[in-house]
């Protein structure tokens, strides 16, 4: 789901940090918190989907019908510095780039668009039999999710190789949306809620949580504020970055053992 009662957006975020923190209490998986290096900029008129950097270049997939967008992002500014505009009959969910190409799910449309990662040229569209919702890459295979428990690994033309059911002590993990690959693991955040999850790729167990309760200040948010969703890391310069839908601000932050 992507619209949501003040009930749900409020009580059911909770209900998850809460479960998700008592199970790694319980069972003594890693816990952090986030520390804040560094603000930036964030446009609020981005409905953050994808988020991710390609040689030092940070990158943005944007949803909501008529508002879904695919930018080249300055990081310092938070402003585009290209834009793809997508048709108002679709809802564009993760991105990531790999092999010389740019892969951007749809969420219900069951398409997924490859562009041109250089030119960002448009060059074809794949049927896709699941609901779109993250995408990154291990720099040889796609890794998606659906909003299931689910991580499915995929070749460049979309073929799936293996599907890795992910747990937190032998419990399913559902809602993993945004996703990001970070020193051979998967971060995965669990939508509606603000906690990260840290699994291992071949196993699908989560081995860490991250709390990022209080990352954006009640001063930065509105009445259009949603959820934290924006996970981004920079190889070349081994950095973090996390936001969220229609925030006012990117932060570099760095993982603090509770």
């Amino acid at each position: 789901m992507r619209h949501h009662s003040t009930l749900y957006r409020y009580l059911i975020p909770l209900a998850l940090c809460l479960s998700l923190c008592f199970s790694s209490c319980a069972r003594g998986l890693k816990q952090y918190r986030i520390s804040v290096v560094k603000e930036y900029p964030h446009d609020d008129a981005s409905y953050t989907q994808g988020l991710f950097f390609k040689d030092g270049q940070m990158y943005e997939s944007t949803g909501q019908w008529g508002e879904s967008t695919f930018r080249k992002v300055n990081l310092e500014d938070g402003k585009a510095l290209r834009k793809l505009d997508f048709d108002s009959k679709y809802f564009i969910e993760g991105s990531v780039m790999l092999g010389g190409s740019l892969y951007i799910l749809t969420w219900t449309n069951k398409v997924v668009f490859e562009y041109d990662a250089s030119t960002l040229e448009y060059k074809k569209t794949y049927s896709y039999p699941r609901e779109g919702w993250g995408l990154t890459t291990d720099g040889k295979q796609l890794i998606a999710s659906d909003g299931s428990s689910n991580i499915y690994f995929m070749d460049k033309n979309l073929k799936v190789l293996k599907t890795v059911p992910v747990k937190m002590n032998g419990r399913p993990v559902r809602n993993l949306n945004e996703l990001e690959w970070i020193d051979g693991k998967i971060w995965a955040n669990v939508y509606t809620s603000d906690m990260i999850v840290i699994i291992n790729p071949s196993s699908g167990e989560v081995e860490a949580t991250v709390d990022c309760s209080g990352l954006l200040p009640a001063n930065l948010r509105d009445r259009r504020t949603d959820v934290l969703n924006g996970i981004a890391y920079d190889p070349s310069t081994k950095k973090t970055y996390l936001t969220g839908k229609y925030w006012k601000r990117l932060y570099e932050v760095k993982l603090v053992e509770k």
